[in-house]
């Protein structure tokens, strides 16, 4: 396909679209081949765009996560796959973080949205030349703020880890907003026994006063107890696993 000036610049970033609308597919086309450094060589729908890369062998994918009776991660996973594969940019409607970080973690190189300026594009896919890895801004708050939500929860986690099996029980009681009275009797025991489980725990923690150990109970996910659970049995923190994109330390550019 040649450019704007009817012909194809050696330099320029070979672009595929991907995208099930037609209309967003000619869209960006028309603007993206109009632009200097950009040669569009061939808009897809989500079913033909493995081989269109086959075909074409782009520089750069422009891939919609959001089509239409299509699974776009796995799309964007089988991109990823392939020998040599070009970097691709998620061009999409959502700004889930969970979809984020899945989209990153497959292979994405970044990940926009479409309600971006269409300058802003155009500098956003010339910047892969530099190696940069372009983010929209709500959508780099969104994984900054996740991926710091990880490191306290491995924190929270860590520090729950030394405590005994009745301390840790006592604070997944205390992270409810049980008041000692409330602890002692579910725990059996005096009150004067679950202050002492209490403060031990609270010293244990750093010093902590009980809302800042409600906060790192919640955070290690030890507030869900069954009323039939045995005080005694040693708890391990339940974490839900998550993909943490390569991409964390290279967020500045946005």
């Amino acid at each position: 396909m040649t450019g704007a000036r009817g012909q194809t610049c050696p330099d320029s970033l070979r672009t595929l679209i991907v995208d099930d609308e037609p209309l967003m597919r000619l869209s960006l086309q028309n603007f993206l081949d109009a632009s200097d450094g950009i040669d569009v060589v061939e808009t897809s729908s989500g079913p033909e765009a493995l081989a269109a890369v086959a075909a074409h062998r782009p520089d750069v994918v422009l891939l919609d996560i959001e089509m239409q009776g299509l699974d776009g991660m796995c799309v964007l996973r089988q991109i990823a796959s392939v020998k040599n594969s070009p970097k691709i940019i998620v061009l999409t409607k959502t700004r889930k973080e969970d979809d984020v970080s899945l989209a990153l973690f497959l292979g994405a190189t970044g990940y926009l949205l479409k309600d971006t300026a269409p300058e802003q594009l155009v500098q956003d896919i010339r910047s892969l030349t530099a190696e940069r890895r372009p983010l929209a801004s709500p959508v780099a708050t969104a994984v900054i703020n996740g991926y710091l939500a990880r490191c306290r929860t491995n924190e929270a986690a860590a520090m729950v880890g030394i405590l005994s099996p009745r301390e840790r029980y006592a604070l997944s009681l205390l992270g409810r907003g049980l008041t000692n009275l409330q602890i002692a009797r579910r725990m059996g025991v005096a009150p004067s026994t679950a202050k002492d489980h209490v403060s031990a725990l609270l010293a244990k923690l750093g010093n902590l006063n009980r809302v800042q150990a409600a906060v790192i109970a919640d955070r290690a996910g030890i507030t869900a107890w069954s009323p039939d659970r045995d005080a005694h049995q040693a708890v391990e923190p339940v974490r839900k696993q998550r993909p943490v994109p390569a991409t964390a330390t290279n967020l500045a550019y946005v």
